[in-house]
């Protein structure tokens, strides 16, 4: 029968109010970001009238969240750069060097040879010991710390003629390559939050690219240089640990944060022993009983640094700070020379890489070529939004004349059900942050015109059951459930298509497919629940005796 339940009543009429109410900050843009930027202002650096000012324009107790404009609706900088993965290459050699020749030392004297980038090539004064500087040279490779890798060393050693050629193996290549990349964009990605941009797009693209995309930014140059802006990274010793934020860290020492434990502070000596411009590599790795840890290295005048202080202190705890907070304080546990040591604690293998990556953060691993340089000025961006408008309004204007002409009455509950579906559609953006940009213009366009072939299935079904149906109540229930499976189909289809786009696009494309995506969600709620709910209204009052559809 034509019936619904009034707990199914409550939780549809619930969901249409809460989508709505969701959707309301995009009504009030301009105001409500500027509440947001000021609220998160005062967080960051205290209230100031004018703050206080931009605060007071939307009201607390309303909801905030705002549909993110794209770099192509509200301007900004486009950089595509391409990582020289070939540099790290030549880094990892350079600092091979030491180690090969104080393991060689005691054979043989060598001397290191001119070679190209990324290899090392090393002569031995006695040629005879050819095989025995091989095989010594061969014990100090390592485990390819990947799956792909697994069982594979890190280092590829060949030798003719009293010259040995060291190299990195592919499987090291292949892993050195994703973590350079890896760690380009982790560094990339913190240079720009820094400066409180919204919704920043940072992808790879392609074995050694990186797409990068600001809205709001002022110009490519200016993001050139954001980018460009190096993290600080330094190894300290430890005065004191303590919970007192205003302590006196004393004259040369500095008063410094803990990165993972609030309210932790640590009073760290001011002159470093160690930088990072002289850390070489931080892997995630394990300890001698199986537990994630972190194994670095430094380069040669780090590394002697690093083991003179190391002999000196073992047993006293060493800051690594990276931009003025305490990351990790291992304390030295032995000598440690060479330039290697490894961080242990109590980590996850997750927390381990995280940390490895922090570590390597304080630079770029390698140079970038900037390949694309596009400053998009926000007059285009606005531009796209009218006429994005114009679409839209064009569209809605048309879908409800055409339902309203063919289906009189129930033309006009589809019409409320539309418009209810794309503040549901806006409510949802705007819950997920998600960031519209203007091929997401058109996927909304799209759904408005989608919208109501669900409707569409259902009136033209009650026709057909008017014909044979014993009363209109029956017509319209068999219309519904004979129209659902068609629904149902259609719509799960292009549902599939927007969840591939999503997965195998990149930028625009998948700003479409979550509007599509998302459309369709609120479409089939609105046509299947809304429509049906307010003809069941309709119904109970007038209790017609025939119906138009």
């Amino acid at each position: 029968m034509l019936q619904i339940d009034l707990w199914k009543r409550i939780v549809i009429v619930l969901t249409c109010v809460v989508g709505l109410w969701l959707a309301l900050p995009n009504a009030f843009y301009s105001p409500v970001e500027q509440h947001n930027d000021a609220v998160k202002a005062i967080e960051q650096g205290g209230a100031t009238p004018e703050l206080e000012a931009q605060r007071d324009l939307w009201p607390g107790w309303m909801p905030s969240g705002l549909v993110n404009l794209g770099l192509d609706l509200r301007g900004g900088a486009h950089l595509l750069a391409e990582v020289r993965v070939q540099d790290v290459y030549k880094s990892r050699m350079e600092a091979t060097w030491p180690e090969v020749r104080d393991a060689l030392r005691s054979l043989t004297p060598v001397r290191r040879q001119e070679a190209p980038d990324g290899q090392l090539q090393v002569r031995l004064q006695d040629p005879t010991k050819m095989a025995e500087a091989m095989e010594i040279v061969r014990g100090l490779a390592r485990p390819v710390q990947t799956l792909a890798g697994t069982g594979s060393s890190d280092i590829s050693v060949a030798g003719d003629a009293g010259l040995i050629t060291i190299t990195l193996s592919e499987a090291e290549k292949q892993a050195t390559d994703e973590r350079t990349m890896q760690q380009s964009l982790e560094i990339i990605r913190r240079r720009i939050d820094e400066v409180g941009t919204r919704e920043p797009t940072i992808q790879r693209q392609g074995s050694d690219r990186i797409l990068i995309q600001v809205p709001g930014i002022g110009s490519a140059a200016e993001l050139k240089a954001i980018i460009g802006t190096t993290a600080q990274l330094t190894f300290n010793p430890v005065v004191s640990r303590g919970t007192d934020a205003n302590a006196n860290p004393g004259i040369g020492n500095s008063l410094l944060p803990s990165l993972d434990n609030e309210g932790e502070f640590y009073t760290v000596e001011t002159a470093p022993v160690v930088t990072g411009e002289e850390l070489v590599d931080a892997q995630p790795s394990f300890d001698q009983n199986g537990s994630p840890a972190v194994s670095f290295r430094f380069d040669t005048t780090g590394a002697r640094k690093f083991g003179k202080y190391t002999a000196e202190n073992i047993g006293s705890p060493f800051a690594i700070v990276l931009d003025d907070e305490v990351i990790s304080a291992p304390v030295i546990q032995s000598h440690i020379p060479g330039g290697s040591g490894i961080i242990t604690g109590n980590f996850t293998v997750e927390e381990s890489t995280n940390l490895a990556v922090l570590l390597r953060a304080g630079a770029l691993p390698a140079g970038l070529d900037f390949l694309e340089e596009r400053t998009i000025g926000p007059e285009l961006g606005q531009d796209s939004i009218d006429a994005g408008k114009v679409a839209t309004i064009v569209a809605f204007v048309a879908v409800l004349a055409f339902m309203f002409m063919s289906y009189g009455l129930f033309g006009i509950f589809a019409n409320i059900a539309l418009v209810i579906n794309v503040g549901l559609l806006f409510g949802l953006l705007s819950l997920i942050g998600a960031t519209l940009t203007l091929p997401g213009i058109a996927g909304i366009v799209l759904t408005v015109g989608m919208a109501v072939d669900a409707n569409v299935l259902i009136f033209e079904r009650i026709r057909e059951e008017q014909k044979t149906a014993k009363g209109p109540a029956r017509a319209i229930a068999l219309g519904y459930e004979k129209a659902l499976s068609a629904i149902v189909d259609a719509n799960i289809t292009t549902l599939i298509t927007a969840v591939i786009l999503f997965a195998m696009g990149s930028g625009p494309v998948r700003g479409f497919a979550i509007t599509l995506g998302f459309g369709i969600i609120t479409s089939v709620f609105t046509a299947i629940f809304v429509t049906r709910l307010l003809v069941v209204i309709w119904f109970e009052r007038a209790r017609p005796k025939t119906i138009e559809v």
